[in-house]
């Protein structure tokens, strides 16, 4: 078993870097695991717009100074490798890797991103990498002065597009709305059909992609009619939304029926001391701000977390026999008002008040519902919990 860690962290995204720089202005002694290049997915990104302190950059040397700004803690290690996957156990959690070991850590967070999704179309996985393509910045210069496809509408369809046009003689979008309609923001809808070397395939889809080698042609299928339509190209790009990576913990936190981890205001999962940030959370945006402000959020929890558990462990294991944890709201009026009664109630106990907003590990660990409640120790052992009903 390789060495301990406060902190692990699974990927080294626009999160998992800001995560790094909060442990490490922590001084927690913290790994961050990167199986690629550490920025992850924005690296690909020609033009980063509006961050904060910058009107505009590149992804990729955007990142690198969140890297440089990380590496300045030497609390903060950085290993590549891939990880297979994280078991729970008593002290905390075991990080699986594939060529590095095992790593053991008390608080885990998850930076795991995503990738493109995938659609099955006949042809799309024979042909990836010889034609068929998820990244305009890493493979546009393959297709200097052709004429190409792209599938797809949303912001990063239409981003991409851009970009390829730079390369291309000609992009055509294939569009599964009627004329006019895109998935996109309005300003980059209107400048995308401003341009013109993009052609727009409006209420068509993919059937298929042929070729030997590489892409020869692709077959488009009009929706309304039925009507296949077959075109010559050698590139296909794919841009039809991503997949959360999330595979790793796959029955071990809550997720969304997308696959997505379902988090709290915390980046707390569903499991304690386990934490989700970036794209592979159920979030409302995936900027590399949010991102960002997501690995800040989960290390500032995770020190308190931390702290809590350290606490609650230095109560159980000490010298007083008999301890009380009334559980409470502070934002619940008459929970307030009402805990003196409580404590009265059990003046034969140590008395320990847990404010579940701040204090939340032995309520959910305990899987109370609801409070005001009581949990009862006695020389370090759960004797009783006592819901609020029954006070």
């Amino acid at each position: 078993m390789s060495e301990d860690y406060d902190v692990i962290i699974i990927g080294g995204g626009p999160g998992g870097l800001s995560a790094a720089i909060y442990a490490g202005r922590a001084e927690l002694k913290t790994l961050l695991i990167e199986k690629g290049a550490y920025g992850g997915r924005i690296n690909d990104t020609e033009e980063i717009k509006n961050f904060p302190g910058t009107a505009k950059d590149s992804g990729a040397h955007l990142m690198n100074t969140f890297k440089k700004h990380a590496d300045q803690y030497p609390s903060v290690q950085f290993k590549r490798t891939t990880v297979t996957g994280v078991e729970k156990n008593n002290s905390g959690f075991i990080v699986h890797t594939k060529r590095r070991g095992d790593y053991k850590a008390k608080i885990v967070v998850l930076d795991v991103g995503t990738k493109p999704r995938q659609l099955g179309i006949p042809g799309e996985e024979e042909f990836t990498s010889r034609g068929v393509s998820y990244c305009a910045t890493c493979d546009a210069e393959f297709f200097k002065d052709k004429e190409i496809y792209v599938l797809g509408s949303g912001d990063q369809a239409i981003e991409e597009a851009e970009y390829l046009a730079k390369f291309a003689t000609k992009v055509n979008i294939i569009v599964l709305h009627e004329p006019g309609h895109l998935d996109c923001n309005e300003v980059a809808a209107e400048e995308i059909q401003k341009n013109p070397k993009v052609n727009f395939v409006w209420n068509s889809t993919l059937k298929r992609i042929e070729g030997s080698e590489n892409v020869e042609k692709i077959v488009i299928e009009d929706v309304n009619t039925g009507n296949l339509t077959t075109k010559a190209t050698n590139g296909i790009f794919m841009f039809v939304g991503m997949t959360p990576m999330t595979e790793i913990v796959d029955g071990l936190v809550e997720m969304n029926h997308a696959g997505y981890i379902k988090v709290n205001q915390e980046q707390e999962t569903s499991l304690a001391g386990l934490y989700a940030i970036g794209d592979c959370t159920d979030t409302f945006s995936r900027q590399v701000i949010t991102a960002a402000a997501d690995g800040a959020k989960a290390i500032i929890a995770g020190e308190r977390y931390l702290s809590e558990k350290k606490r609650l462990e230095s109560i159980l294991n000490g010298q007083v026999q008999k301890v009380a944890f009334i559980f409470y709201n502070p934002y619940v009026a008459n929970e307030v008002e009402k805990l003196t009664e409580v404590e009265n109630k059990f003046s034969n106990y140590k008395i320990y008040k847990q404010d579940i907003s701040r204090q939340s590990i032995l309520y959910r660990q305990l899987g109370i519902n609801n409070t005001i409640a009581v949990a009862l120790y006695e020389s370090g052992r759960l004797v009783k919990v006592i819901k609020s009903d029954e006070i």
